[in-house]
Order: C-alpha cells, then structure tokens, then sequence
C-alpha cells in the first residue's frame, strides 16, 4: 500500500532517532530543565527572534492546544476559530472540555477574513445583552490551515490589527508551519510570522519528530504560573528530555526547515500530475494536503493500493479525498500513485 494518509505515519528522522540513543542513559533532571531542553530552547529562541524563557515544549498537538488557549482565557471567555479550524471540527470538543466555547466564524478557504472579523466584533461587543454571552477572549487561527492554505504576510497583518484593535491575543497553531514556510507561495518567515501574533507553535509530530510541539510566546507575553497550567493539564512531561532531545536536534543546520521542502516537492509532483490528468481540486492547497475530487468508483479502485482519508461528500456520485504527503515522502512512492491516477 502506498501512503498518503497523513503527515505523521513515519517514526521520526534519523538524525533524532541518532541523538535521542547516544544520550540515553545521560542522567539528567526532569521536567524540561534538562541541558538538552535548554539547548532548545536556546536554538529556538534565537530563530525566532524571542527570549528562551518564553519557549516551552509539549507533546502533542490538541494538548498544546487546549493548554494554550485555557492559558489566555478567563472563564467565561470563549475563543475565535474559523468554522473549519482544527479546534472547531477535529479536536472531539477538547477546548470546551476545559471550560470555554470554541465559537466558530465563517471562513473563505479556511482562513479567517479580517474584514468580517472586525464586523464580528464590533456586532458581539455591541450587543446589550454581551454580559449573558461567552465573550471574546482570543483568536485562533492555523498555519497552514485545515485546507492547507496559507495567510499571506498581508492578510495575517490586516487579521493581527483586528485583534490588536480588540485586545484579543492571537494564537496560530503551527502543527505542520515547517510545510508552510517551505511553500514557494508563502511570503513570510518564522520571524515575521512571531511578530504578526501574540504566540504560536511549532510542530514537530507533523514534521520529523517523534512528537513534540514549541510553544513560542512572541511578546514576553507567556503567562504567569505557565508551569502549573501545563501541569494542571496533565501535559508536564517528566522526561522532558525526550523532547528536548528532539528539538534541539530539529534546530541544528536547519534541520525543521531543509526536511519541510520533501513534503512540498512531492506534494507539488502530484498536484500538477493531478491536473495534468483532468481531476479538479476541491481548494487550491500550496503545502502538503491535496484534495482532489474523485467519482466513488475511482475512490474505491484507489482504496486497493493506496492509503488516503475521505474529505467529506461533494455530489451524489463524487467525493472529496485528501492525499498527504511529509518529510520522509519517498519520490518513487509519488510516482507510483500518479500512475495509478
């Protein structure tokens, strides 16, 4: 079987696999105030442009999620998603388990328009019933987003201004932001990225690790007792080594950065292949997610030999699939699934 399912089948990149043997029976303390985590945070924190003390590592994307966002918000604040955001559609209600309501706006290809978010705003803070209403406490958005759209440097300026106007903290889920920089579309670099939001992370389950995620607080805005918020969460990790490890191996030579471009390459081959065959894309994604609509018996003679994820219905006789490709894509896997198209 070929596989296209997601961008987390392998294991993680040599490199790390390597570090994380040689120091394996290094004996260190935990809860990320490890030498390695420290490292890492060092490397991180000098990419970025930010202050090391304003990194902090986890494991996974959801649980980075609900702790960052529950961080931000007061109880009965709620945060801001497109309506086809990670957190609205794929996260089994994680944020408002922990208290706050996800409230979803209209998106256009699955970014956040600033326009109707400013019109959003200015309805819900005008409205005089606000103090029956979860208010307004932050905004999330992804990058690149559920369908692998990107915010230009332009847009996410427009969108942060808005949230500047509000006072509303803008959190950007960067579970795969190695495949969006990567993208010869996107126009901004991690650093300008961190100063167009008040946090965001950076994935790394989705792009050569194991697991992992950097949260990186962009204003020396991270807030007070975040330890024991992380913890509350049941997200402090006691072998913090393990991702420090990871990060610190990621954040040397480029490392993140030069294994992003694979999955973009790739994706690239099959989406021109795909059109040079005459399928249509359902959204024109320039990362590492495709979505092509197919008939139901081509989606079933894929299913034999390749691995992919139904998207979600388009028509009576056509469904919308999603291939995706990653860091550890191979090109001759590529080239199979185009000959089967």
């Amino acid at each position: 079987m070929l596989f296209f399912v997601n961008d987390y089948g392998e294991g993680a990149h040599p490199k790390i696999l390597e570090a994380l043997t040689k120091k394996n029976f290094d004996q260190v303390v935990g809860y990320g105030n490890d030498p390695f985590t420290l490292s890492a945070k060092e490397r991180i924190a000098k990419c970025v442009g930010v202050k090391k003390e304003n990194v902090f590592l986890l494991t996974g994307g959801t649980q980075t999620n609900t702790t960052v966002i529950d961080s931000l918000l007061k109880s009965y604040e709620g945060v801001i998603a497109c309506d086809s955001g990670h957190i609205n559609v794929h996260e089994a209600g994680a944020i408002e388990a922990f208290g706050h309501k996800v409230i979803p706006i209209k998106g256009i290809n699955g970014k956040i328009d600033s326009a109707l978010l400013n019109d959003f705003l200015e309805m819900t803070f005008s409205n005089p019933s606000l103090e029956h209403c979860v208010i307004p406490g932050a905004i999330y958005i992804s990058f690149p987003t559920e369908y692998g759209t990107l915010y230009s440097k332009k847009e996410l300026t427009s969108l942060y201004e808005i949230c500047q106007k509000y006072k509303l903290p803008l959190f950007i889920d960067g579970a795969r932001l190695g495949y969006g920089l990567a993208s010869k579309e996107n126009d901004l670099n991690i650093k300008e990225l961190a100063s167009l939001c008040d946090v965001f992370y950076i994935g790394g389950t989705k792009v050569g690790a194991l697991c992992g995620e950097a949260v990186v607080f962009t204003k020396n805005n991270m807030p007070n007792h975040f330890v024991n918020i992380v913890k509350n969460h049941g997200a402090l990790v006691a072998k913090g080594r393990l991702l420090g490890i990871q990060f610190d191996t990621l954040f040397t030579d480029d490392l993140y950065f030069n294994i992003s471009n694979n999955a973009i390459i790739c994706a690239k081959k099959i989406k021109e292949a795909l059109i040079k065959k005459g399928y249509r894309l359902f959204i024109d994604s320039p990362t590492n997610q495709l979505f092509p609509i197919v008939t139901q018996e081509q989606e079933q003679k894929l299913k034999e030999k390749v691995g992919f994820e139904f998207w979600e219905k388009y028509d009576e006789e056509h469904n919308v699939i999603r291939f995706v490709t990653s860091w550890a894509t191979k090109m001759e896997d590529v080239d199979k699934l185009i000959e089967l198209l």
